[in-house]
């Protein structure tokens, strides 16, 4: 029986590696202002997550940005250009390695930023054995 990972971080930022090795990282509240979220998240990875080291290959990245109320007015191709930014150096070597993204704005429980991030393997691709 296997357990949840614990989350790591003690501040606004935490993250988790998952048994497929999905990186998924939170950060509690959220901002119109979606540069808050580079040096927030990358400073995270460089102080308190350093556990992951960046890859090579194609990756994906799912992005939710949760909140209550009103949905908050903002650009979510700013809000996921930051965190790819922040993800660099610590996921992956290079942004442009990611090959699938997938950015979402929904109503939630509280006001929050997930983010998930895997590799994707070259040899699940359908037709290869």
């Amino acid at each position: 029986m296997s357990t949840e990972p614990e989350w790591i971080g003690k501040g606004k930022v935490r993250a988790r590696l998952l048994d497929d090795g999905t990186l998924e990282a939170k950060c509690n509240g959220i901002t119109t202002q979606a540069k808050y979220y580079k040096p927030l998240f990358k400073e995270f990875f460089r102080k308190d997550f350093n556990r992951v080291r960046p890859g090579y290959g194609d990756y994906e990245v799912h992005i939710v940005m949760e909140f209550t109320g009103d949905p908050p007015i903002m650009d979510l191709d700013n809000l996921a250009k930051a965190l790819l930014d922040s993800l660099t150096g610590a996921a992956f070597h290079d942004d442009s390695q990611v090959a699938r993204l997938l950015v979402e704005r929904r109503e939630g429980e509280r006001e929050r930023i997930i983010v998930r991030c895997r590799a994707l393997n070259q040899f699940d691709a359908p037709g290869l054995t």
